[in-house]
């Protein structure tokens, strides 16, 4: 039966799996409305386009499946253009679907009208197309789907003429089956087992491209003898007690002298970016294997690496049946005594550079649920957090890492915790960042999540502050006058307190998971 295409597009996607929508109505998309309740789909209200996007991020990172917001023409998605951004720079798969003017050749003055809204989108999205009529924009849709399922995630944008949304149109085809990732061939991964095998000391490094190899990491690093750090997206795909394992601490500088102890580097399903490692390059004077589904990131591989263009999971979990086909388990490479002096080491540091953090998130990750969902911001606490906090699962700590923008972790959260519903999810924040999305808490006060809300409240923009006097430079523009945190949580709906010491705020991170509205906690470096 036909229907506007802008009823069948919410239609295909719910055909295709897509259970939750966020975003915001306007004059420009309601034929985009059209078909939301229809197809089934649930729609949750943002309060600013850029919530809807990290909404969708959040959902995205939670659930594994794509996160997808409705915007409108112009100034709706120019707000989702820095979620978007976020999307892109952290691998995650969220499609941006916009209406757009019928005429910006012709007509000049239009409501919401741009010079290139396209070509807008196109600067933080893997794509930006635009659908002019039903096949095209039924295509789009399979295009990001697809993907999204079969190589590196990314943000991608679809927009549709005004007119066109309006118009009758058949429904979409039934989905064609999707490409998986791309697999290393046998004769590579048994170079990579002959390699490993064959060096004295190797370190592997796991990145957030890692994740779906968690379950045979152990066994690896076990048959290997080899040592282990990871990103900061790679955390929890080690267990803490593992005795070779050195932690999220490749961004110490001296974590360069570990590496050049090595003599092989196995890096699986990381960029290596500058946000990994905060220098311009590991440091290391070994070769290195590099496994990624993504050969922009093999293309940096030097004489004398092993490129592997695969999926890291699938690679690891044909090692850990592999290599007990061929060897014995081998004795532990590296001294688990130093290993651990260095772990030790290297907290004590974090530690005296941002004081009272590390015990506070100490006293955090204690009472924490197992399987419970982070949503960081761009936060000192985080900064330190990241490094000490050992998660017991993978993928369970999300962060605006790569672009590194303000005012993720609460809509990021609400979109985690609508994908995961009953189960735990916090957003950490700073009392700056806080304030980029802080009308985000209309929507979870809305929607009734058990959401608890860590505010690291230091009065400041600390991080800018310790750059400027690192510097030499006298601080300026780093203090700004807050809002009572505490009030203003409450003027929404949500619940909120201020615990006076380490045990009082993990009673109230407890009764927070139980709630039936968000609660803000607002924390200080006076806790202590």
């Amino acid at each position: 039966m036909q229907k506007p295409l802008g009823a069948q597009i919410s239609h295909m996607l719910a055909a295709r799996g897509v259970d939750v929508i966020f975003g915001i109505p306007g004059v420009h998309n309601v034929e985009m409305y059209r078909g939301i309740e229809e197809a089934g789909i649930t729609h949750v209200l943002a309060r600013h386009e850029q919530g809807a996007g990290f909404m969708a991020d959040g959902y995205s990172r939670a659930s594994g499946k794509p996160g997808v917001c409705y915007l409108i023409t112009g100034p709706g998605l120019c707000n989702a253009l820095t979620p978007l951004g976020q999307a892109y720079s952290d691998s995650v798969s969220v499609l941006a679907v916009t209406s757009c003017l019928d005429d910006v050749t012709g007509r000049r003055g239009q409501l919401h009208q741009m010079l290139d809204q396209r070509a807008a989108a196109g600067t933080v999205c893997a794509w930006s197309e635009e659908a002019r009529d039903p096949d095209t924009a039924y295509a789009l849709v399979d295009r990001a789907l697809s993907g999204f399922a079969s190589a590196r995630k990314r943000s991608v944008h679809m927009q549709v003429p005004i007119k066109a949304l309006g118009c009758m149109a058949d429904a979409a085809a039934a989905p064609a089956p999707v490409a998986e990732l791309p697999r290393a061939s046998d004769a590579q991964t048994r170079a990579v087992i002959d390699a490993v095998l064959a060096a004295e000391k190797p370190v592997f490094i796991f990145g957030g491209g890692a994740v779906g190899g968690a379950e045979a990491i152990p066994d690896v690093l076990r048959q290997t003898g080899a040592a282990s750090f990871v990103t900061y997206a790679g955390r929890g795909l080690v267990p803490a007690d593992q005795p070779l394992f050195f932690g999220s601490y490749l961004g110490r500088p001296d974590s360069v002298a570990i590496l050049q102890e090595a003599d092989l580097l196995v890096v699986m399903g990381s960029e290596l970016a500058e946000v990994d490692l905060w220098r311009e390059n590991l440091g290391h004077d070994c070769p290195m294997i590099r496994v990624d589904i993504d050969p922009d990131m093999l293309a940096q591989c030097k004489a004398g690496d092993m490129p592997v263009l695969g999926d890291a999971a699938a690679v690891l979990r044909a090692m850990s049946i592999a290599i007990p086909a061929r060897v014995e388990d081998r004795a532990p490479c590296w001294e688990s005594g130093k290993v651990a002096a260095t772990k030790a080491r290297w907290k004590a540091e974090v530690a005296a550079e941002r004081p009272g953090i590390v015990e506070i998130a100490d006293a955090l990750r204690a009472v924490m649920p197992p399987d419970a969902m982070i949503y960081s911001d761009m936060t000192q606490f985080a900064y330190a957090a990241k490094e000490v906090w050992d998660m017991p699962r993978p993928g369970h700590w999300h962060h605006p890492t790569g672009f590194g923008t303000l005012g993720y972790a609460l809509p990021a959260a609400i979109g985690g915790a609508m994908a995961r519903p009953g189960l735990p999810t916090l957003a950490i924040a700073g009392d700056y960042g806080f304030q980029y999305t802080i009308q985000e808490l209309g929507t979870a006060v809305e929607l009734g999540l058990p959401l608890p809300i860590l505010i690291w409240d230091n009065g400041a923009l600390a991080e800018i502050r310790d750059s400027m006097v690192a510097s030499q430079i006298a601080p300026n523009a780093v203090v700004a006058q807050n809002p009572d945190f505490l009030a203003l949580g409450r003027a929404y709906g949500a619940e909120a307190c201020e615990p006076d010491s380490l045990e009082a705020l993990q009673d109230a991170l407890l009764q927070a998971f139980k709630a039936p509205v968000p609660t803000l906690i607002r924390m200080t470096p006076a806790l202590l």
